[in-house]
């Protein structure tokens, strides 16, 4: 492991910190279509270090800790942990993610921008089935919600954070979005 100044976070260095935001909307699928619900919620991301995988591949690790609560009463409707990781020589940026509901993702994609040079975007993607980038639920889940894919896209500018997620599922016997979304602004550094 490197020491904690000598760690190329790349695209990730600016998601460490501790943020916070009120502006979230979350529209989830009911029986009958979707509901509204706006949200508020705080995101730490912590300087994790690095790894080596298989003595070939080294990756830099963001852990990270989600907790949301609906405006309209505080109360907590999702917690998620996980993990975003950089491959500096693939260029790929990838969301490890685990939900208290019994599912696990995998998402991964390409880091197309520069670090330095204007907003920072990391877009990843999963789908069930996929052999890379994957989606792994309880057998509840896949017979009753199951999710087909989830895609991710976060843009940083300076101290705000806004992102725009998408998890397509099949429930109430159809497909339907369940989208999240909000704008956050760093509260504090976690490094």
């Amino acid at each position: 492991m490197a020491a904690p100044d000598e760690i190329d976070y790349g695209p990730l260095a600016g998601l460490i910190g501790t943020w916070e935001g009120d502006k979230g909307l979350d529209v989830a699928p009911t029986a009958a279509d979707s509901e509204d619900n706006q949200y508020s919620e705080t995101i730490v991301f912590e300087a994790g270090g690095d790894l080596e995988n298989a003595k070939a591949q080294k990756l830099a690790i963001v852990p990270y800790r989600q907790v949301v609560r609906r405006r309209s009463n505080g109360e907590v409707f999702h917690h998620q942990v996980g993990y975003w990781l950089w491959d500096a020589a693939a260029k790929t940026v990838m969301q490890s993610l685990n939900l208290p509901r019994a599912i696990a993702v995998l998402a991964g994609g390409k880091f197309k921008g520069e670090v330095g040079r204007g907003d920072v975007v990391l877009k990843v993607r999963a789908t069930l089935g996929d052999k890379d980038w994957g989606i792994v639920q309880s057998p509840f889940l896949r017979d009753n919600a199951s999710s087909e894919a989830f895609e991710h896209r976060i843009t940083l500018c300076d101290d705000r954070l806004s992102y725009f997620e998408t998890t397509s599922l099949a429930i109430y016997g159809r497909s339907i979005a369940h989208t999240d979304q909000n704008e956050l602004e760093r509260k504090g550094d976690s490094r």
